[in-house]
């Protein structure tokens, strides 16, 4: 398989190992250095797009892919309030597009047993519930989209909370939930690869549900599966499609 990396920072570098390693070629890699000289004809003979480049210039980069018509897998986040214009031009097109907040294995682990958690406390009100993040410094977003999965997963499955709100610790401003509100605290740290925590808190306990990922190279190897996944595929889907977790 023929993949063309899209943002060759830390991620697109571990990436392209990981691509190297489960026999792909990189045979285009775009960043900012050559972004604006890159046209649709520099896509011939790529099989599949991974975009990890920034809020952004991710619009304009699935753009360029649905023009060259090639697959594209996107683990940029921040864009999701342009998400349903973006499912329509790609199902009019008969593009192929797989989007998600994070590609590891384990986190979307995390996020089935996270819902399955949710759903078994809705009964028992005493508890309260918020979500933490912690990211490197260099994440451009806040709440991570990881983050921001793991709360939606709670709010489908609560009686109380309806919507989230984001605190950014540091910042000045402090955000202070109301009580149909779910906190997501969001705190950024040098060369943290990303811990994302639940809790739920009562008087008398707390029940505490956590990933921590110990590098980019879980993320990175997800990303690689996902475009082996999505090659000969035409859509608009989400990493989950790639599991078969059933609630």
């Amino acid at each position: 398989m023929n993949i063309a990396l899209i943002g060759y920072g830390k991620m697109g570098q571990i990436i392209e190992r990981i691509a190297h390693d489960r026999d792909h070629e990189v045979t285009l890699i775009i960043d900012e250095n050559n972004r604006e000289s890159i046209r649709v004809d520099d896509f011939e003979g790529v099989d599949v797009a991974i975009d990890f480049s920034t809020p952004d210039s991710v619009l304009d980069n699935i753009k360029l892919c649905f023009d060259a018509r090639v697959p594209v897998v996107v683990g940029t986040t921040g864009w999701y309030d342009r998400i349903e214009e973006i499912r329509e031009t790609c199902e009019a097109g008969e593009h192929s597009l797989l989007y998600g907040s994070n590609f590891s294995v384990g986190v979307n682990i995390f996020f089935y047993i996270n819902k399955l958690l949710a759903k078994a406390i809705q009964p028992f009100k005493q508890y309260d519930v918020q979500v933490e993040e912690i990211h490197h410094t260099q994440k451009l977003d806040a709440p991570s989209g990881t983050a921001i999965t793991i709360a939606e997963g709670i709010l489908e499955n609560s009686e109380v909370k309806k919507s989230w709100v984001n605190n950014i610790v540091g910042e000045e401003g402090e955000v202070i939930p109301k009580n149909d509100q779910l906190l997501i605290e969001s705190h950024r740290l040098e060369d943290v690869p990303g811990t994302h925590t639940v809790l739920y808190s009562s008087e008398v306990d707390q029940i505490e549900f956590k990933h921590t990922a110990h590098s980019r190279s879980g993320f990175a190897l997800g990303a690689v599966i996902a475009a082996e996944w999505l090659q000969d595929k035409t859509g608009f889907f989400n990493v989950k499609e790639m599991f078969k977790f059933d609630l």
